[in-house]
């Protein structure tokens, strides 16, 4: 599997003031569910923005993606269309470039994105806060099986799968293996950089 990751800056420096809070764990870990209870709290607020990736995958009831073609991906790469883009489980991923007016805008941006892009957005944006998401293993595997996404491959691959330690880059680790309405509380309160134990 082939990961990178190309940013796009526009200007020299890193991009602020606003925050960017990047939204990484394994597959199963329950991202998408934190981020859709997290949005649906914050549907009023103009100050926090959810964009939606690209990824060249259908959309499904878990994640709301923008679904392309791998050839409408290459293009809009080679336009320039994206901030950020990477590749994962055999898709291509990316996220619009008009997330950098939002953080210029001085708005926080929250997404989810490949642990393996970390490095190279700390070093584009300048205030960029990683939350990883995880749960045990056993969580882990259950919540694929029931997911039964034929693209998400091999579930024992995927369980496999390691870019260092889910929590080796990041500010802040929930494991959510409780109440999916708890932990995406504790996820509200970094997003709005609150303390957010309760």
């Amino acid at each position: 599997m082939s990961e990178m990751v190309t940013t796009a800056q526009g200007e020299a420096g890193a991009i602020g003031p606003g925050r960017l809070v990047l939204v990484v764990g394994p597959s199963g870990a329950g991202k998408d569910t934190l981020l859709r209870l997290a949005q649906a709290a914050c549907i009023d607020d103009p100050d926090i923005v959810f964009p939606r990736r690209i990824v060249t995958r259908e959309s499904s009831s878990a994640e709301d993606n923008i679904a392309v073609s791998p050839d409408e991906f290459r293009r809009a790469r080679e336009h320039g269309d994206f901030a950020v883009h990477w590749e994962a489980h055999g898709h291509a991923y990316a996220l619009p470039i008009e997330i950098n007016d939002d953080i210029r805008a001085g708005r926080a941006v929250v997404v989810n994105v490949s642990r393996t892009v970390i490095v190279a957005l700390r070093h584009a944006y300048a205030n960029v806060v990683v939350v990883a998401i995880t749960a045990p293993p056993d969580v882990l595997a259950q919540r694929l099986a029931a997911r039964a996404r034929h693209s998400d491959g091999n579930i024992a691959d995927r369980l496999a799968r390691s870019v260092d330690d889910v929590s080796a880059n990041a500010d802040v680790t929930i494991l959510n293996a409780g109440s999916a309405e708890y932990h995406s509380r504790q996820l509200m309160r970094v997003i709005r950089n609150e303390d957010w134990q309760e």
